[in-house]
């Protein structure tokens, strides 16, 4: 189980992210989580859509550079202490976490927080045998 990251790395300038945005609704392609981290110099946006072969496509086509990413998508409750409780988990497990983000859906009470794992694989089967709730779309 594991879902697919789409990165676009953008100039940092005036209208790039609306560019990117413009581009995914001529494609109505849906947002599901989206983050940015940015230098001086450039921008690296990281998204969930619920078409992420057709947002690449689209991405491309448009002029973008894109690149696919396996990450981890884990719900948790909606409450004081809930990421805390996760990242102690993490801890514990010797589960490196290179970044995260959280969704900007979920059911209510609950949250979805997107991990980029140092190991994928071994977050994946440590979570799954802890009986961590892992989407593989949302």
């Amino acid at each position: 189980m594991g879902i697919k990251q789409i990165s676009v790395f953008l100039e940092n300038t005036t209208g790039r992210l609306s560019e990117v945005t413009k581009t995914l609704a001529a494609a109505k392609i849906n947002l599901r989580a989206i983050s940015i981290a940015d230098t001086a110099d450039f921008g690296i946006l990281r998204l969930i859509v619920d078409k992420t072969d057709e947002a690449v496509d689209a991405l491309n086509s448009a002029g973008f550079t894109t690149r696919q990413t396996d990450v981890v998508a884990v719900e948790i409750e909606d409450t004081p202490g809930s990421l805390a409780k996760l990242m102690e988990f993490f801890q514990k497990s010797q589960i490196n976490i290179e970044y995260l983000y959280a969704s900007l859906e979920g059911q209510i009470g609950k949250a979805v927080v997107v991990f980029k794992l140092k190991d994928h694989e071994k977050g994946q089967k440590i979570l799954s045998e802890n009986n961590y709730k892992m989407a593989d779309n949302f």
